[in-house]
C-alpha cells in the first residue's frame, strides 16, 4: 500500500528534520530548538515535537511537548517556557511508514531500566518489519508505527548490556538497514549518527558553548551558530562538556557511500550545504546541463518555485535566454505535497501558484521543475501556462526520469504510478501537453554535486543494498 498522500498530491515527500543541542553554559535551549525547527520546517509540516532535559537536575527527567501541525502552531509561548532544560532535541515530521497522527509525531522518549532515552529521527528503515517482529516476541510493547520507536527500542536494549550510549547506538547500527540520521539523548550526552551510506544530511554546529546537530546548515545559520563539519556517513558523534568523540567503525570505503541526490535537487533548502556541497550551486549547475545538453529557442526561461527556480536561473545563465518569474506562489500554503489530506489536486495547484500573465503572454516560455511524480500538476501548470497566453511551453526537469520506487525515505510510489514507467520521453511529453520536454541526464548528477557519491536508484533500478523483501511505506493501519 502506497503513502495515501500519493493518491492526492504529486510532490514528493521526505520524511524528517532533526534537531539537537547542549549547551554547556546550562542555559535554557527550548526556544533555540523552536527556531532551528521553524527553519527545517520545509522538511516536514505534519506534526513536530521538542524534548529537554536539565543536566544540573535529577537524572533522567525529560520534559517534551510535541503535537499535530506547523511549529508555530504547535509550540507557544507559554509551552516554550515551561520546557526548562539545557540539553534537549526536536523533531518535523512528515510521515513516509506510520500513520499520520500525534502518537507517531517525535521526538520519541522511553523510560526504561537505565533511565532515559530520547530519539529524533530522520530516515527509512528498510529491515524494520522484521525488528519490530523480533522485539514483539521478546515482550516488546509499542505505542507507535513508527520504524524510529524500533530503532529506539534496540539502542534501549542494547544500552543494558553497553558500557556507555554511544556503544549502544552502535550496537543498535549493527542490525538496523536503510536510510536514517538519528540523535539521540541521554541524561549527560548529546549522541548523533548517520548511516553508512549517508542517505539523509546531518551536521554539527556551534555556537558559544553549545553544540548544536541538525539536519540542514540552513537550521544553524537561524539561530547564529556556525559550521564545524558534516557527521560523516557511518559515523557515530557523541557531544559531552569535554567535547566531541568520533566512532567510525561503521564508516565504508567513500566509493560505497550513496547520498540521497533529491537532497540537492528538491528537498533540502537552497541556502544549505550538504557534505562540502552548496545545494544552491547544484541546482544552478543542473539547470546548465539542461540547457547545454537540451538547449530550445524560446524568449523566457521560468522556474516553478521553489526548487526550480534556482535550475531555472542555472538554464538562462547557459543560455543566454531572460530569466524571468511566471509564477506567484502564496506564502501561507506551505509545500503542496506535504500537507496531508488534501482532497483535490485540482485546488490545490491553483491556491499554490497563480500565474502572471503579463510575464508569458505571447511568449516562447521554457518551465524548469525539479521533477515529474505523475504528471498530474506539471500538465496542469502546463496549461494554465497557455491560458495566460504563452506561445509555446517547453519543459525542463532537473532530475532524470522516475523510473523506480525509492526505500530510503524519499516517496516515490510503485512503477505502476510513476508517469515515465514504460513511457517514452515523447509519450510523456504528450501527456502532460508541453511543445518539447527533456530531462537531466543521469550522468550528469555526479557533476552536479562535485563527484560524491549518491544513490540513483530511482532513476536506474540499482540500490545500494537490496530493496527490502516487505514493503512499509505508507502502511498507516496495521
Amino acid at each position: 500500500m502506497i503513502h495515501k498522500q500519493f493518491e492526492e498530491e504529486e510532490k514528493l515527500g521526505e520524511e524528517c528534520g532533526v534537531f539537537g543541542i547542549y549547551d554547556f553554559d546550562g542555559n535554557d535551549i527550548a526556544s533555540t530548538i523552536y527556531y532551528g525547527l521553524f527553519a527545517l520546517q520545509h522538511r516536514g509540516q505534519e506534526s513536530c515535537g521538542i524534548a529537554v532535559s536539565d543536566t544540573r537536575g535529577p537524572k533522567g527527567i525529560v520534559k517534551s511537548h510535541k503535537g499535530m501541525g506547523l511549529v508555530n502552531e504547535v509550540f507557544t509561548p507559554e509551552v516554550l517556557t515551561g520546557l526548562k532544560g539545557d540539553i534537549g532535541l526536536g523533531h518535523t515530521r512528515y510521515s513516509t511508514a506510520g500513520s499520520s497522527t500525534r502518537e507517531n509525531a517525535q521526538p520519541l522518549v522511553l523510560n526504561y531500566i537505565k533511565g532515559t532515552l530520547g530519539l529524533a529521527h530522520n530516515g527509512n528503515l528498510i529491515n524494520a518489519p522484521e525488528l519490530r517482529r523480533e522485539l514483539e516476541y521478546t515482550g516488546a510493547i509499542f505505542q507507535t508505527t513508527i520504524d524510529s520507536e524500533v530503532i529506539a527500542y534496540h539502542i534501549a536494549r542494547e544500552r543494558v548490556r553497553s558500557a556507555s550510549a554511544e556503544e549502544a547506538v552502535s550496537r543498535a547500527m549493527d542490525k538496523i538497514k536503510g536510510a536514517y540520521s538519528l540523535i539521540v539523548m541521554s541524561p549527560r550526552k548529546l549522541i548523533g549518527a548517520r548511516d553508512p551510506f549517508g542517505f539523509r544530511p546531518l551536521c554539527i554546529g556551534k555556537r558559544d558553548h553549545a553544540y548544536i546537530l541538525a539536519s540542514e546548515t540552513c537550521a544553524l545559520e537561524t539561530i547564529g551558530a556556525e559550521l564545524v563539519r558534516d557527521v560523516e556517513p557511518g559515523e557515530i558523534v557523541t557531544i559531552t562538556p569535554d567535547g566531541i568523540r568520533s566512532d567510525k567503525s561503521h564508516c565504508l570505503p567513500r566509493e560505497q557511500e550513496a547520498r540521497c541526490i533529491f537532497e540537492y535537487i528538491y528537498f533540502a533548502r537552497p541556502d544549505s550545504h550538504f557534505d562540502g556541497v552548496s545545494v544552491y550551486q547544484s541546482r544552478i549547475l543542473a539547470g546548465r546541463y539542461l540547457a547545454a545538453d537540451s538547449p530550445v529557442e524560446a524568449d523566457l526561461v521560468v522556474g516553478v518555485p521553489e526548487s526550480g527556480n534556482a535550475a531555472a536561473l542555472g538554464y538562462s545563465l547557459e543560455s543566454g535566454i531572460p530569466y524571468g518569474t511566471a509564477f506567484v506562489k502564496n506564502g501561507y500554503v506551505g509545500r503542496t505535497f506535504i500537507k496531508p489530506g488534501q482532497s483535490s489536486r485540482e485546488s490545490s495547484v491553483k491556491v499554490k501558484l497563480n500565474v502572471l500573465s503579463e510575464a508569458v503572454k505571447g511568449k516562447r516560455v521554457i518551465m524548469i521543475d525539479d521533477s515529474i511524480v505523475r504528471g498530474t500538476t506539471s500538465g496542469r501548470i502546463v496549461k494554465m501556462l497557455r491560458e495566460a497566453g504563452a506561445e509555446e511551453v517547453h519543459m525542463r526537469v532537473s532530475s532524470p526520469p522516475f523510473l523506480y520506487p525509492c526505500y530510503f525515505g524519499t516517496d516515490v510510489p510503485a512503477r505502476e504510478q510513476l508517469l515515465a514507467y514504460n513511457r517514452s520521453v515523447e509519450e510523456i511529453r504528450q501527456v502532460i501537453g508541453a511543445d518539447s520536454l527533456a530531462y537531466l541526464r543521469v550522468e550528469r548528477l555526479g557533476e552536479m554535486i562535485g563527484g560524491l557519491p549518491h544513490c540513483t536508484g530511482c532513476f536506474t533500478g540499482q540500490y545500494p543494498l537490496a530493496p527490502p523483501t516487505e514493503d512499509i511505506r505508507g502502511n498507516f493501519e496495521r
